[in-house]
């Protein structure tokens, strides 16, 4: 593996926690606590994982130059702000909503949770169109 596979791992990391969030969304639904548990604690292990990758890209590689033009340049940045700025507080919200989960404080998890899931997948669906556009579409 080399520096340039890290985006494709980010994206895999990225999509592949979108679908334990979903799983794990589906299942506390039906009632299936411990599935729910290995499924978030999951998520949670693989955006570590990405976060690890996205730095460790970013410090030995810089960053990629969005290389599209016209009416396609606000669309991705304005993609790119609100991934980036609800990134920022995915780490803080899923240490809490984990936190509460752990403490056993279920109506204060559920509470925060009820930001913390939606803005989640958000980073992570955001994150792997942000790779597809970067990488695929031009």
């Amino acid at each position: 593996m080399s520096v340039s596979d890290l985006p494709a791992l980010n994206a895999f990391l990225n999509g592949s926690c979108a679908l334990f969030l979903c799983s794990g969304f589906v299942l506390i639904r039906i009632g299936r606590k411990e599935a729910h548990r290995f499924c978030m604690v999951t998520a949670f292990l693989l955006s570590v994982g990405f976060l690890a990758s996205y730095i460790t890209y970013h410090t030995l590689h810089g960053s990629t130059p969005f290389p599209g033009t016209g009416w396609s340049r606000p669309i991705y940045f304005s993609l790119l702000v609100s991934h980036i700025v609800l990134a920022v507080s995915i780490l803080p919200l899923s240490l809490i909503t984990l936190y509460q989960a752990v403490r056993g404080n279920f109506r204060r998890h559920r509470r925060i949770a009820r930001w913390t899931l939606p803005i989640w997948l958000y980073v992570s669906f955001t994150g792997v169109a942000i790779y597809w556009i970067l990488y695929h579409m031009y």
